[in-house]
């Protein structure tokens, strides 16, 4: 086994491992996932300076985006009775080129609870309690996730349970940034399902339109992406492959959208599993509600060769 890495400086870094699979996630700083190794190769990319990530409130390796993915179209939502006026320069949110909120209440100022860890699995738990949570999703609810690692797999299952007399909106996600080495991005060969593809505006928000997408196998070449799909069906998966390496995400459970997000001037992709579409807390589109008491849940999985 490699060294456990710890840029963070947390002691909550936690490794697990099975066969020549293993991952470490950092629950003291929003359950990221900074390492996804297989056969000794690294598949995730961003993990080269999580400190700067951190003090700059960026994305890396696999984060955990809540209370919603990707980005709002304005700062006012209303879900549930509850009305919500968002800043525009808070220090713990995220802001895209446009301004525009993204990705919820970012990872560095998420502290999760570690509840158990075995050799090959790892659970943590998160009170969406706190004022500076409640602030941006007046929503009280309890996060759990589980991490379980398998000879070239890794699984991510997570549970919101709503613990408060008002319903719970889902909309979040994950943003695992994927790349395979020593081969250029230009040959990776892209593999996606037949889709819906959703039309976007000018600033990446849906318009309520969407199209038939056939699927895709090709090389990435130099295409963008930055995309968002609705599946037609429960299940999914996305993949990326190079020579005798290959990266696939299945979406198994809870998430029927994905956003695909390639830039031309980056080695990483990235499949992004998400419960709702772009902008779901305004425009309601997709939209679930959890009642008082009750569970959702959502798993996808990573596959590995």
């Amino acid at each position: 086994m490699t060294a456990l890495p710890n840029p963070l400086d947390d002691p909550t870094t936690t490794r697990i491992a099975a066969g020549d699979t293993e991952a470490v996630f950092v629950p003291g700083h929003g359950m990221l996932g900074i390492s996804l190794r297989h056969e000794g190769v690294e598949f995730l990319r961003r993990i080269d300076d999580l400190k700067t990530y951190a003090a700059k409130n960026q994305t890396a390796g696999i984060p955990f985006l809540f209370p919603w993915a990707n980005r709002l179209a304005g700062f006012q939502y209303e879900v549930a009775g509850r009305g919500v006026t968002l800043s525009t320069h808070s220090p713990v949110l995220r802001y895209d080129g446009n301004g525009l909120p993204m990705h919820g209440l970012m990872w560095p100022h998420l502290t999760w609870t570690l509840e158990d860890h075995g050799a090959d699995r790892l659970t943590a738990r998160y009170d969406w309690s706190h004022p500076k949570g409640l602030v941006i999703f007046p929503y009280p609810c309890r996060l759990t996730m589980t991490a379980t690692v398998a000879p070239a797999s890794l699984t991510i299952e997570t549970q919101l349970v709503a613990t408060s007399d008002i319903a719970v909106p889902v909309s979040f996600g994950f943003h695992p940034y994927l790349g395979l080495p020593s081969v250029p991005r230009q040959e990776w060969q892209v593999s996606l399902p037949k889709m819906r593809h959703l039309t976007l505006d000018a600033r990446k928000i849906p318009t309520g339109a969407s199209e038939p997408f056939p699927g895709l196998e090709a090389a990435l070449g130099d295409r963008d992406f930055d995309d968002g799909f609705a599946l037609l069906g429960d299940s999914a998966t996305l993949s990326v492959a190079a020579g005798d390496q290959r990266i696939s995400v299945d979406l198994l459970e809870g998430y029927p959208y994905t956003q695909v997000y390639a830039p031309h001037d980056h080695d990483y992709l990235a499949f992004e599993p998400m419960t709702a579409p772009t902008n779901a807390l305004i425009s309601g589109e997709g939209l679930r509600l959890v009642a008082p008491g009750e569970t959702f849940r959502a798993k996808f999985r990573f596959r590995v060769s």
